[in-house]
């Protein structure tokens, strides 16, 4: 969840990076053009997995302790950041230390993969601290969702390496999610996401729907994550290349009128005139609010992203949602608007 003080952070990054264009850049020209794609191997029953808090601090030993039983569960062993219960404030301690778990986790050779135990608020200012050569000689998956958004995005500018926005350490670890997460990290296949289409007793499926916002199918590299940190790190080069994207995007305990703002602000900064496609996943307890009136979510969309031309779809397990799919960030893929597919041209892992 987003909390207040996050947000305030947030809000001003934001007006700092809308400051830009006063100083003579564009936005969008500072955007990387992406290294060559690097994929990273594939997960193995044995292998380790590092457990880092690069955000929010580990508040609860306990969740940790699910998060290393869940791991041990699909067979993998674990070896916790050795800063992974440091806390200053909301983080789990200083930007130095969180960048140094990142960093270590995988400068280690003894392990094959890096998941993040919670989100929160604190990956953006780990970006200039991160060691990017050691990350980019030593590929291996990273996986985690909300605020990672902005280690998965600036990892994959910076590197090539291909990221994965799935669950973070402490999310349910339910038999929907896990077979999304092996199917793309262990099984190395080039997946189709697709919605539950549980109708139960009902006459007709009544949860997880998708809605077409723009018909067709597009292709195109996919990239995105939470569009609260994208939009607040919109400005500087640690955000991969938008020509010919997909772009997914998806948040929580966001007011309508800030989803606006945000969808506004990548408009005005040329992102979306660059994207081949869009995918809004789950935009969790994001009602209009109190006051005189609102838009709704489903018109703000409509709004933004039906001018686009493009195929949009909204509705993908893509959130902070329980049951949810792991999806690479940097990997070629073909969506289906009218569907609601995401069909991962090749592999994500070798």
């Amino acid at each position: 969840m987003i909390s207040r003080s996050r947000r305030d952070v947030l809000a001003s990054l934001s007006l700092a990076a809308a400051a830009v264009p006063l100083l003579g850049f564009s936005p969008v020209a500072t955007a990387n053009k992406s290294p060559k794609t690097i994929l990273p191997p594939r997960l193995k029953p044995g292998d380790t997995v590092g457990l880092i808090c690069p955000a929010g601090a580990a508040f609860s030993k306990e969740t940790v302790q699910i998060t290393k039983e869940s791991m041990e569960a699909l067979g993998l062993k674990v070896k916790l950041g050795k800063h992974v219960f440091d806390r200053m404030g909301s983080l789990a301690g200083t930007d130095q230390a969180r960048a140094a778990d990142v960093n270590a986790m995988f400068a280690d050779k003894s392990v094959q993969g890096i998941l993040a135990i919670h989100g929160g608020w604190g990956c953006a200012r780990l970006l200039p601290l991160l060691d990017y050569k050691t990350i980019q000689k030593n590929p291996k998956p990273l996986i985690g969702y909300s605020d990672i958004t902005a280690l998965l995005n600036a990892i994959y500018a910076k590197t090539g390496l291909v990221t994965f926005h799935g669950p973070v350490g402490s999310a349910t670890w339910n038999k929907f999610s896990v077979d999304s997460f092996k199917q793309v990290l262990f099984d190395a296949a080039a997946a189709t996401f697709e919605n539950p289409k549980e109708i139960g007793d009902n006459l007709t499926i009544t949860k997880d729907r998708i809605t077409t916002i723009t018909p067709g199918t597009a292709r195109g590299t996919l990239v995105g994550g939470n569009l609260t940190v994208l939009t607040a790190i919109i400005g500087s080069d640690y955000l991969p290349t938008w020509k010919d994207s997909i772009l997914f995007l998806e948040d929580t305990n966001e007011k309508v009128y800030r989803v606006d703002r945000m969808l506004t602000q990548l408009k005005l900064a040329g992102v979306l005139d660059q994207v081949k496609g869009v995918v809004f996943g789950k935009c969790t307890d994001c009602g209009p609010g109190g006051g005189y009136g609102s838009l709704t979510l489903e018109e703000v969309l409509e709004q933004h992203l039906q001018p686009l031309k493009v195929p949009v779809y909204s509705g993908a397990m893509i959130g902070h949602i329980s049951h949810k799919f792991t999806t690479p960030v940097g990997v070629e893929a073909e969506i289906d608007a009218t569907a609601g597919t995401i069909r991962l041209l090749n592999s994500a892992v070798v």
